[in-house]
């Protein structure tokens, strides 16, 4: 018996099972670490630090403590065009048109691991700009399908009394229809204010909108 090449065989196979922990080792370490994550908040509001802000300032808070990167846009101040249809986007990924920060947004909104749409309650639903960015990238999406498959999306709305059911259902009906994963709350993500710093005082939302910051920060750990 050629007990040199017994050796032999069994250095072999003591270094590929050390390879295979190690390798296993390195997979551990990498499920334990979790990998940072990018969420966009976009503001529908048209107005700057008014209480939508307030109720996704408090979302957000809760997906920074989990060491997730967070960005919030506003739409206070401007114009972003009604979709023209023109179907051009087909197979390019994004809008044609560069009249507005529209593109600029769409490629944010790709980027993002997770985005959450805010708005105050206008004619008993979103506010026009938001509804022009729901829109335009629905049509986005259309024309070059999987845009925004598996991403994550939550809606906050805030009313002074009624009309805010509707602004959350425009919101989860893009989510939805974009194959996207929606996150609730405790209850319908909806706060209640008129001036500015109202919808602090509304206890139940602020706890509400902490908890669906927490929610999405236990999914974006799953997906």
């Amino acid at each position: 018996m050629n007990t040199a090449n017994i050796d032999r065989r069994i250095a072999i196979k003591a270094v590929g099972t050390m390879a295979a922990m190690g390798a296993g080792l390195v997979t551990a370490a990498a499920q334990a670490t979790p990998k940072k994550k990018k969420v966009l908040a976009i503001n529908g509001s048209s107005r700057k630090g008014g209480n939508t802000g307030d109720m996704l300032g408090l979302v957000l808070t809760e997906l920074k403590k989990e060491g997730h990167e967070t960005e919030l846009v506003e739409l206070a101040g401007q114009t972003i065009h009604a979709c023209k249809a023109c179907f051009a986007c087909a197979g390019k990924g994004n809008c044609v048109w560069a009249n507005d920060i529209f593109q600029e947004l769409l490629t944010k909104m790709k980027e993002a691991d997770a985005v959450i749409l805010g708005s105050s309650t206008y004619s008993a639903d979103v506010s026009s700009t938001l509804k022009a960015v729901i829109e335009r990238a629905s049509v986005v999406s259309d024309t070059n399908p999987g845009l925004f498959r598996h991403k994550i999306g939550a809606g906050v709305a805030v009313a002074r009394r009624a009309g805010a059911m509707n602004v959350i259902d425009t919101m989860n009906h893009f989510f939805l229809n974009k194959e996207m994963f929606v996150v609730g709350s405790t209850y319908w993500n909806i706060a209640y204010g008129r001036l500015p710093g109202e919808a602090l005082k509304d206890e139940e939302a602020v706890a509400n909108m902490k908890n669906l910051g927490q929610n999405i920060a236990w999914l974006l750990k799953r997906v």
